[in-house]
C-alpha cells in the first residue's frame, strides 16, 4: 500500500482557532479540501453555530473560516490508510503544529474525534493545555451532539456571535 497525502493546513495569520482532524476522508479528498463528505456535521454545526448556511463551494466555505479567523489542518499529513478508516491509519506522518501556531494567532486546538486527540496527546503533549476534545462530526459517530461543539465555540467565539 502506498502512503496517501493529506491537505496542507487552511489559515490565516488571523486565525484564532485550530479544528484538527485526523486524516481527510475519500469523499474529501475527492472533493480537495476539509470535510467533503455531504453526511458529515461539521459544515452544518460551524457554519449554524454563527448563523449561517452552508457555503455551496470551497471557495465559499475558505471565506468563511477567513471570516471567521478559523483554521483546519489534520493531525496525519500522509499515512497509509483503508479508505476512510481512522482505525486503519498506519506509517503516518504527523503535522508541524508548533511551526503553524506560530505562524499565526492561534491559541486554541479544538480535536474534532478521539484519533485526531490520541494524535496530538502523543505527539504534542505540551499542547494539550489549549487543546479540547470533541466528538467527531463523521457521519460513522452515532454519539455527535452540536451543542457540545457550540459550548467549545462559545468559549472562544461567544462576544463576536453577538
Amino acid at each position: 500500500m502506498t502512503a496517501v497525502k493529506g491537505f496542507a493546513p487552511f489559515y490565516t495569520e488571523e486565525s484564532v482557532l485550530l479544528i484538527l482532524g485526523s486524516f481527510p476522508s475519500v469523499m474529501s479528498r475527492k472533493e480537495g479540501f476539509y470535510y467533503g463528505n455531504p453526511q458529515n456535521r461539521f459544515w452544518k454545526t460551524v457554519c449554524g453555530y454563527f448563523g449561517e448556511s452552508v457555503p455551496a463551494d470551497i471557495a465559499g466555505k475558505q471565506d468563511f473560516l477567513r471570516r471567521r479567523r478559523i483554521a483546519l489542518w489534520d493531525v496525519v499529513i500522509s499515512c497509509e490508510i483503508d479508505g476512510s478508516k481512522d482505525a486503519s491509519i498506519r506509517e503516518e506522518e504527523v503535522a508541524d503544529l508548533p511551526a503553524l501556531l506560530n505562524e499565526s494567532g492561534i491559541g486554541r486546538i479544538f480535536c474534532n474525534g478521539n484519533k485526531s486527540y490520541e494524535l496530538l496527546e502523543k505527539e504534542f503533549p505540551s499542547l494539550l493545555s489549549v487543546t479540547q476534545k470533541l466528538s467527531s462530526t463523521s457521519p460513522a459517530n452515532p454519539r455527535f451532539t452540536a451543542e457540545a461543539w457550540y459550548r467549545a465555540l462559545d468559549t472562544v467565539f461567544k462576544e463576536e456571535k453577538q
